[in-house]
């Protein structure tokens, strides 16, 4: 089963960039022909992938665990989670309930000579301030660093290097935020080959904003999960945050002419963002009860007060709780914002190659749902031409693709292919030639 674009459909990948703001002329563009080819079906919920040179493919599946896929297709499954069955190993801390899982997974750079994997889960091996009164209940993010054997069949080591992610009781008092809601979870492997690790706030108001709490955090940081010595947080932060302020980034990619991180993120009932990083800024999200004018919330957290769901206009909603924050100096200006709109942009990633023909170079982010509001355009791949100094964007064109589905994890692969997951089970190829 292929899905395929060309002709009639080509001519309609050009209107949709001419609408989204492209002043470029159709005529003499490099259109590529694009195709998404089903590698694997019938997951649980897919969540991200690592692809190597050779065509093995790390992935994770949220409440299951890390499998591998070889080249000629047969499917190793290698570490799972508490319970899980058919797996060479299982992590009997690691569980899966409601947004929260196994998330993340990226391969060392030197992968052919180590052969680590980072992997970021839920854990209940480890408790934070707040969760004392009920341990048994208590969840936090981790990353692990797992070693695997030689024929790559099983874990020979685990150590879990970023183990102080905050922890949140599961119950809760938000109306809107189900169990382990807003986790982030993308790792990758940046510039140096240094870890990142994208947070969310897990649904706890003082997170975003507090220079000692790891959530609503994106950290970067050695393989041991030490920080990197250059990132520069605001003075008395934990040196391990890069940038802070965030509500659920998903998304993290790097881009291939300088090397600068973006970020994708979930806005509350309005304003997807993406971001340019900057080290030691502040992405602005504050949902804390009693600040900026705001009275007690349910669950002391604020991010969706007041109740903004349906029929109110999307600057109305924008400005009662603002994913972007002007108040804060230190503030990173979004790159994009979703028109107002939240409809979950999620993984991120830049496509690669000349194959990618007018598109190479841009942030293809995968989008899950349809929006509040009634909103036209629904689940899909965006692709972002992004300005050169990061602070705009030329034009956005939806990736052709026949089929909509909840497109959860992107990533580059060696061979300049692009790999999505999506929540429905799926895992496809996605290949660009160019004309």
């Amino acid at each position: 089963m292929k899905y395929s674009i060309c002709g009639s459909r080509a001519v309609s990948a050009v209107a949709a960039l001419i609408m989204a703001g492209s002043v470029a002329s159709a005529q003499g563009m490099d259109i590529p022909v694009i195709e998404a080819t089903p590698v694997l079906e019938g997951l649980e919920s897919p969540w991200d992938m690592s692809i190597r040179s050779d065509g093995t493919m790390f992935f994770t599946e949220k409440c299951k665990g890390l499998s591998m896929r070889s080249s000629d297709g047969t499917v190793t499954n290698i570490y799972g989670m508490s319970g899980s069955e058919g797996y060479a190993g299982t992590g009997s801390d690691l569980f899966c309930e409601g947004q929260a899982g196994m998330m993340g997974v990226a391969a060392d750079r030197n992968f052919d000579q180590n052969r680590r994997l980072y992997v970021a889960s839920t854990s209940n091996k480890y408790h934070g301030e707040g969760c004392k009164t009920n341990h048994e209940r208590c969840d936090g993010n981790i990353v692990m660093r797992l070693t695997l054997t030689e024929d790559m069949s099983s874990v020979a080591d685990r150590t879990d290097i970023v183990t102080d992610i905050q922890y949140k009781p599961f119950e809760s008092n938000q109306p809107f935020g189900g169990p382990g809601a807003h986790n982030g979870g993308r790792v990758r492997i940046g510039p140096g080959g240094y870890l990142w690790v994208a947070g969310g706030d897990r649904h706890r108001g003082l997170c975003p904003q507090s220079p000692e709490l790891l959530c609503g955090k994106v950290l970067r940081v050695d393989t041991d999960g030490n920080a990197h010595p250059d990132n520069d947080p605001p003075a008395g932060f934990d040196k391990r945050i890069y940038t802070y302020g965030h509500r659920n980034v998903q998304g993290i990619d790097f881009r291939p002419s300088d090397g600068k991180a973006f970020t994708a993120e979930h806005g509350p009932w309005h304003s997807d963002e993406i971001t340019a990083l900057v080290n030691g800024g502040n992405a602005g999200w504050d949902p804390q009860e009693n600040t900026a004018g705001r009275g007690a919330c349910p669950d002391q957290y604020c991010g969706y007060e007041p109740e903004q769901m349906e029929g109110m206009d999307p600057a109305v909603r924008a400005s009662y709780m603002p994913m972007s924050d002007t108040r804060f100096e230190d503030l990173m200006p979004p790159t994009w914002n979703n028109n107002g709109w939240s409809q979950g942009t999620s993984s991120a990633a830049f496509l690669k190659g000349e194959n990618w023909g007018i598109y190479e170079g841009r942030l293809a982010t995968g989008v899950l749902g349809i929006g509040f509001g009634g909103t036209p355009i629904g689940q899909r791949i965006d692709m972002v031409s992004i300005t050169p100094d990061g602070l705009g964007i030329n034009g956005i064109t939806r990736m052709p693709l026949d089929f909509s589905k909840r497109f959860r994890g992107l990533v580059m692969a060696p061979d300049n292919a692009l790999y999505v997951a999506t929540d429905e089970g799926e895992i496809y190829r996605v290949t660009a030639t160019s004309n």
